[in-house]
Order: C-alpha cells, then structure tokens, then sequence
C-alpha cells in the first residue's frame, strides 16, 4: 500500500481512539475539566505528562534542530531534560500541597491580590499562545505532506480534532487521551530510529548506535565530522556559540519549564502529594526514552541527508526529496547551471523560510527567490528531518506513516494541554475569581468551554500563519515562562518575605524585557523593521537565551521592590510556612 493509503488507516485509527477517549471521558464538573477531579493514578499521569511535555518541538523538530546544529543542538537536550527535574525536584511538590491548580491562582492567593493574579493571566496567555503557534504548525506540516492536504486545511482538521477532546473532557478528556497519545508517538519515534540504526550500524539500539562503526569501518560520528568538513562546515561535534550564550539558553529553557503553566497543572490531577512525586518521576523516565533517542537520530538523518542528495543530479533525486519539494519544505537552486544539487557551507538560504516562486525551472525543480551572493544550493526546513527521515532511509511506507501519526499525536497532545490552560486562565483565574465570584459550577464550566473554543480558534490563526520554525518558537515560549512565572513561583515558596509590590514588579518587568527582545532581535515588525542582526545581540545572547537575563532582571526588581515595600499579612506567612514544613498531611490530599 502507498503511504497516503496507510497514513489515512493509522491516523484514522489513533483519531478514533482520541474521540472515544474523549466521549467516555467527557467532564461533568469544574473539578473534572479543569483537574479531573484529582483521582489520576500516578502511572496514567506519568505518560499524560509526557505526551503533554513532549510537544511537536520534542517530536518534530528538536532532532532536526540538533542535526543542523550539531554540538549546539544539546542545549536543547540539556535544557528542557533538566528544567524537567528542576520542577519535579523544586516547585511540584510545594504547589501540590498549596492547592492551587493553575499558576494565576497560585500568584493570586500567595501575593493576596487581584492585581498580581490579572498580570499572571496575561503572562500565562503570552506564554500559551506562544507555544500553540508552534503545536499548530507542527499539524500542519504532518497533515499537508502526509494527507496531500491544504496547510490550510490541515491546520483546520486539527483544530476540530483539539476541540473535541478538550471541549468535551477538558482536564479528566486530555489526560487519558494524552496516555493513548504517548505511546503513539513513542512508538513511531523508536521504530524508524531502530530500523535505521540497525540499517546503518548493525546496531538495532539508537543509542548505541549512535557511537558505533559503520560499514566503511569508521565510526558514525567521525563519518559525519568528515562529510560536514568536506563541505565547508565546522566538525559537527564541535560547537560555534559561545559559552555565555549556551549556558543562557540551557539556563532559559530549565527554569523555563519549571514555569510552563501547562505543565505544572499535571501535578494537580493526582490524589496526593506523594503521587505527584511519583507522576514526576515516572514522567521523566518516559520522557528519557525519547530525549536520549533523539541525538541519534539527529545523526543518523543528518548522515543520510548529505550522502543522498550532495552533488547528484536534481533528476536522479529520490521521490521523497520532491514530495517534501511540493510542500514548500525542501527547495533547491541551480546557481551554477550544472544540474547537480550543491550543498555546501557559505551564505544561504539554509534556515530561513525562501520566497517560493510559482514557476518551475528547467529541471522541473521549485524555484526559489535565491540572491546572486548565495552559494549553497539547497534549503531544508529543519521541521522535516524527522518527518522525512524513514523515507530518506528508505523504509517500508508503514514506517512513514507511523511517524506521521506520532508526529500529529505529539503536537495534538500538547496543544489541547495548552488549550485548556488558557480556557482555566480566561473561565477561572478572570470570570471566576475577578468578576463573577458567585457563579455557579455549572456557569464556570459553560465559561471554560466557550473559552476552549475561541482559544482554538486563535491557535488556529498561529498555524495557517506561523512565525517559525516549530523548535525556535517552543524556545522562545520558554523564554518567556522564565522571565516572568520562575522568579514569582520560587520566590512565592522559599522568600517568605515576598509581597505583591514584589512580584508584580518583578513579572511586568521580565516579560517586558522578553517580549522586547524578541520582537526586535527575533521576529522583527514586517510593517516597521526586519529583526536585527546576531552582531547586535546583548552580551552575544540570542533571543531564545535573553529569557535567563530577563528572569535575572526580575528576581533583582522583585527583591528590592518587595523590601522596600509592607511585609505579607501574617495569614499569607503562615501559609507559606506550612507548604514548606513536610507534615503527616503531605502525604493525603492538599488543603
């Protein structure tokens, strides 16, 4: 069968078990769509947690990330791997037993103001939408290449799929079909990886494989040191950023993660604190198997990408290279009128979107805008690597479609997370808690449920527009999760001193510095200026690293601000001293 016929059966199937899940699963109460009613096992939670942490930036492109990148790659793997434990270790606990179960409600209560809590939303719903834009794009690059489907239309079908299961479930819905989702796309990550690390290395564990001889009798990653030096490019296992700006962006995305709202909810659907424990744990060994398998597979497509398409004629490319063509994420240039693909290191388009013109050129290749000073030939969209890398190894068409069914249950999984997270922030940190406190359960759960859909919507808009590469964006909503939820949430634990002035201060301020940041070094303003060069970055930081600085700006606001301002109400103390002082309670249900 062709891959579009088995595409068609497997994602029908895994869509038909996320519908079922979510109608078995539909919520009745507050309680279940915003917490499923606190009664998830640990184990359950552990794998929902995992789908819910490993998004399309995980799936999709964190592996082709790393093979563009080479060593600078493991940012990524550091990064988002240690701020994981980082919040296990730190924050989960402590917001488990303070009991509130979304991160506006927490700022709200521990700083005693409404203020501090409406900041929060706000922060939260930056941070959100910013992070959906790339789980929207990654649905629409799975199903307009694998489903021969509008991008449009893609990211549409993908909208009403998100919808369902979240509109119907929320909270108690998303957890158990994050469970099925898990091990889709675990599963379609590993099998192609053990397919072609057995197929290169005779190795059939990534892992290893990753290290071993190939047929030639060299290993692996010395094969690919020399290709990458043969075309001009630096060693791949040797880095080109800077210390600084390594460790500002593995910094960022640790305390990151340790402030992403959507994840940190994760701990509230279990009975006990003990069980959040043991969710985190658990999720983070899920997690591993994909984090640990990814660098692998970064090398192995990366290897194959260079033998199979360096210096061979544009007509004697495989089918793979031309489907990805017509999807407008592979693009070649014929600058030297040799007929033959060149891809070698020097100015290029390679890793910024081209202009795709709507003529062919003479070898029928897609034509793009490709300026006279560029010598490499090719464009490759680093969201394709994994995508495409069971068709580049040539492996049977079900393996392709199973990467295509992982691929959409990663970005499906995160985004109905994310989803909910802004539907609880608008229904219950804003209606619930600011202007109607006397609505009933029944009215909150209408509220969260037209909140679902018109956040739908505007995720939808990120995906029919979206505004990069699926990892570069996932990064910069970390960014910005470290600069304003980090210093208020650890500060809120351990600085019993911390008042409202405080917090609020210091969160106005770091998300102010990012978002700035962002917009004049990253994605620029098309109606006013284009982003500004690497060469004007601050310290040489670049934009997915600034959120380390931003969140350093806010801890230093919110200290002074909060000591030179009223201590916390004493109520406010002892409640934070309680969350801090393990007791018989800590192991039964939070207060």
């Amino acid at each position: 069968m062709s891959v579009q016929v088995w595409t068609w059966i497997l994602v029908g199937i895994t869509f038909t078990l996320y519908f079922g899940i979510a109608i078995w699963a539909r919520a009745s109460s507050t309680k279940e769509f915003y917490v499923a009613s606190g009664g998830v096992s640990p184990l359950a939670n552990g794998m929902a947690t995992a789908a819910d942490w490993m998004s399309a930036a995980s799936f999709i492109s964190m592996a082709g990330l790393i093979s563009f990148m080479g060593y600078d790659g493991s940012v990524y793997l550091m990064g988002w791997t240690g701020g994981y434990v980082l919040l296990a270790l730190l924050l989960a606990p402590y917001l488990r037993k303070f009991g509130k179960f979304t991160v506006p409600d927490f700022i709200g209560d521990r700083y005693y103001s409404n203020t501090a809590r409406s900041v929060a939303v706000i922060c939260a719903l930056i941070v959100s939408f910013t992070y959906v834009a790339g789980q929207m794009r990654g649905v629409g690059i799975v199903f307009s290449q694998f489903l021969q489907v509008d991008i449009t239309v893609g990211v549409i079908i993908g909208m009403f799929v998100v919808l369902v299961f979240a509109f119907l479930g929320g909270m108690k819905g998303i957890t158990y079909t994050q469970v099925a989702q898990y091990c889709v796309l675990i599963f379609a990550f590993m099998v192609p990886a053990f397919f072609i690390s057995f197929n290169m290395t005779g190795s059939p564990i990534p892992q290893i494989g990753m290290g071993s001889k190939v047929e030639d009798g060299t290993y692996l990653l010395q094969k690919l040191d020399d290709l990458h030096t043969q075309l001009g490019f630096k060693e791949y296992t040797d880095g080109s950023k800077s210390r600084l700006d390594v460790f500002a962006i593995t910094l960022a995305l640790m305390v990151g993660t340790a402030g992403l709202p959507h994840v940190i909810v994760r701990f509230f659907t279990v009975p006990k604190v003990k069980d959040a424990r043991k969710s985190a744990g658990l999720a983070l060994l899920f997690i591993a198997i994909l984090y640990t398998t990814a660098p692998a597979v970064a090398v192995f497509a990366r290897t194959n990408l260079i033998e199979t398409i360096d210096q061979k004629p544009y007509k004697e490319v495989p089918a793979w290279f031309k489907n990805w063509e017509d999807a407008g994420l592979i693009a070649w240039s014929d600058k030297n009128g040799d007929g033959k693909i060149q891809y070698v290191n020097g100015p290029s388009l390679d890793g910024k979107k081209p202009l795709f013109l709507d003529n062919r050129g003479e070898n029928g290749e897609r034509l793009i805008s490709n300026p006279s000073d560029q010598v490499n030939e090719l464009y490759v969209d680093r969201d394709i690597i994994v995508l495409a890398n069971p068709e580049i190894a040539n492996l049977p068409n079900w393996v392709v479609a199973l990467v295509a069914a992982g691929g959409l249950a990663a970005a499906l999984s995160t985004a109905a997370g994310l989803l909910l997270v802004i539907s609880t922030s608008i229904s219950h940190d804003m209606i619930k808690k600011q202007f109607r406190p006397n609505i009933s359960d029944k009215g909150e759960l209408i509220a969260a449920r037209i909140s679902i859909v018109f956040a739908v919507i505007v995720a939808g808009i990120f995906g029919i527009y979206p505004p990069g590469f699926v990892a570069a964006v996932v990064a910069l909503a970390f960014g910005l999760a470290a600069a304003s939820f980090f210093p208020a949430i650890v500060l809120g634990i351990f600085d019993k001193r911390m008042n409202k002035e405080g917090a609020i201060s210091g969160m106005i301020v770091g998300i102010t510095l990012m978002l700035i940041y962002m917009i004049v070094y990253k994605t620029g303003l098309v109606w006013v200026f284009e982003p500004r060069p690497e060469s004007e970055w601050w310290f040489g930081i670049s934009p997915e690293g600034f959120g380390s600085i931003a969140m350093l700006a806010n801890f230093v606001v919110s200290i002074v601000v909060s000591r030179l301002t009223p201590s916390p109400p004493q109520s406010v103390l002892d409640i934070v001293e309680s969350i801090r002082i393990p007791s018989k309670a800590s192991g039964s249900q939070a207060h």
